[in-house]
């Protein structure tokens, strides 16, 4: 009984292969020219680097040199809100001057100049859509740029289109006034420097 069961098995698996196997056999046979066909993209370790290093010098040449220098010193840039026409989400300041810290791949803070309050946080992205291994992050420089050029084009715009939170959602309220502090001794000490180096007058009281 048991061999002739063993018998039938053995046949039931015969009869299968001959089904199955030519079907694995084609299944690989597409998957090798699928593959052959795919333009191969080589790893390069080095263009992260690279990319950025082209988003800096882009960075450089669109800003300012005050600008410049506070985001190679210090990692982020301020731009100063617009008094007159400003985001409806900042009328209630009173009239006094507010500005934005732009962080990369970070939410805008705005922030009141004179005490450094905290007034909002906003959640803008831009991503990248040219680079391959589908990343859609772009380089920390070129994200910079992006919101630099959205604030000082069409600062209305931005914050009306973006998420608005409070201060606390992505960035350590702690950590973004320690920035404003860092910020303000940045100023303090290129004012010095720009003083030291300004030539010294002499008024000719000889006649």
């Amino acid at each position: 009984m048991l061999l002739a069961l063993a018998a039938t098995a053995l046949v039931a698996l015969a009869l299968l292969s001959d089904l199955i196997v030519p079907r694995l056999e084609d299944a690989v046979a597409r998957l090798r020219a699928r593959r052959s066909r795919a333009p191969a993209i080589a790893f390069d370790p080095g263009r992260e680097r690279r990319a950025e290093q082209r988003a800096r010098e882009l960075l450089r040449s669109c800003v300012n040199d005050e600008e410049w220098a506070m985001y190679r010193d210090l990692g982020f840039i301020r731009v100063w809100g617009s008094r007159a026409d400003g985001p409806a989400q900042l009328q209630g300041t009173g009239g006094a001057p507010y500005a934005y810290l732009i962080y990369p791949h970070r939410a805008i803070i705005a922030y009141l100049a004179q005490t450094h309050r905290l007034l909002s946080e906003y959640c803008v992205t831009f991503p990248d859509h040219t680079r391959p291994y589908g990343s859609s992050r772009l380089p920390d420089s070129d994200d910079v740029l992006a919101k630099w050029m959205a604030l000082t084009g069409d600062e209305q715009r931005l914050i009306s289109t973006a998420n608005m939170h409070l201060p606390g959602r992505q960035l350590d309220p702690a950590q973004v006034t320690r920035d404003l502090w860092r910020l303000a001794q940045w100023e303090r000490a290129r004012l010095r420097a720009a003083t030291t180096r300004a030539p010294s007058t002499r008024v000719d009281a000889s006649g």
